[in-house]
């Protein structure tokens, strides 16, 4: 029976000290925190992806890399999980990007976007940089909540293009011209 627990123990001995613990435990509990405050954002903007998402998917990048650091792995191990890591989370933004009807209709790009960059900051505070994540997560949160604002004034103020085929469609004049619409007063 003795065997068994020391087998045990065995499998929990990854972290060799307190001291280890404590790093590790900094590392993802910042990453699952910076994670949170875009997910946050975007859940108050009424978005699909949101606090748990945006957690979940920075702990899980952290975790992704901090783990193989912890092991030993090389750097150049650990670039090949960085790589597996920002495809896999590229192709969970992509199924956020909705494609309308008429083709311009597109939503979900900045949902995809900050899901990508919430595993780059994940990754970046599992590797253990920590100041780098810190002022990316601060960027991407200006960008997102003050910049929103700043794209919804814009579009009041100047309304989109739309496309006019000129002529008929019996062999009259086919360009396509970019009018504006008329602005109301």
């Amino acid at each position: 029976m003795e065997d068994v627990w020391q087998k045990v123990a065995a499998d929990f001995a990854d972290m060799p000290d307190l001291a280890e613990a404590i790093r590790f435990s900094i590392r993802l509990i910042l990453a699952a925190a910076l994670g949170g405050l875009l997910g946050y954002e975007r859940e108050r903007a009424g978005k699909a992806a949101g606090l748990r998402t945006h957690m979940l998917v920075s702990l899980g990048a952290a975790l992704f890399v901090l783990i193989p650091q912890q092991a030993g792995m090389s750097n150049a191990d650990i670039s090949r999980i960085v790589q597996g890591v920002v495809a896999g989370v590229g192709f969970l933004g992509a199924g956020a990007i909705v494609k309308g009807t008429r083709g311009e209709d597109i939503h979900g790009l900045t949902t995809a976007a900050g899901i990508w960059l919430t595993a780059a900051i994940g990754i970046a505070a599992g590797l253990g940089r920590e100041s780098s994540a810190i002022l990316g997560a601060v960027l991407a949160f200006l960008i997102l909540s003050t910049l929103a604002w700043v794209s919804h004034r814009m579009k009041k103020v100047q309304p989109p293009e739309q496309l006019d085929v000129g002529g008929d469609i019996f062999g009259g004049d086919q360009r396509i011209r970019r009018k504006r619409p008329e602005r109301k007063a």
